[in-house]
């Protein structure tokens, strides 16, 4: 898939995850398939990974969540902005997919998004916490562009 389309679905992707938070709807995947639908995208084209990301964050989104938490031990997950949380709860869902995205595509999608939909300081939040994790991660994510 091109990185363009990796852009979008990650942007899709973000868009319902927030949805999904801020209006409490559990079924994300209908959200998801309404923005597609409203975005234009299709199953075969960014909407597939979008899907994947947004299933892999709904599914083990306590699991995420409790690393997020380690990684940010002065900063209560909770009280993060539900763009940020959802941006590094998506660059987390990313860097442990089965898909081959070498990490340094992963922070640095995870820090476009950031400046595109966060705050003045989300950016350098995101990239610090990504970084921290990063740390962690077996050596096979952090090879590569």
């Amino acid at each position: 898939m091109m990185q363009k389309n990796r852009r979008k679905s990650r942007e899709l992707a973000l868009q319902a995850l927030y949805a999904c938070e801020i209006g409490d709807d559990q079924d994300c995947a209908t959200v998801l398939s309404r923005i597609m639908d409203d975005s234009g995208a299709d199953e075969t084209d960014s909407g597939a990974y979008a899907k994947m990301l947004v299933v892999k964050v709904f599914s083990q989104r306590a699991e995420i969540d409790a690393l997020l938490q380690h990684h940010t031990a002065n900063w209560d997950v909770k009280r993060m902005t539900a763009i940020d949380r959802n941006i590094l709860r998506m660059a987390v869902a990313e860097l442990q997919s089965d898909e081959d995205v070498p990490f340094k595509v992963v922070i640095d999608e995870a820090v476009e998004l950031a400046k595109q939909y966060g705050t003045d300081d989300s950016s350098k939040f995101v990239n610090g916490v990504i970084d921290s994790i990063r740390k962690e991660m077996p050596e096979k994510k952090n090879a590569g562009t």
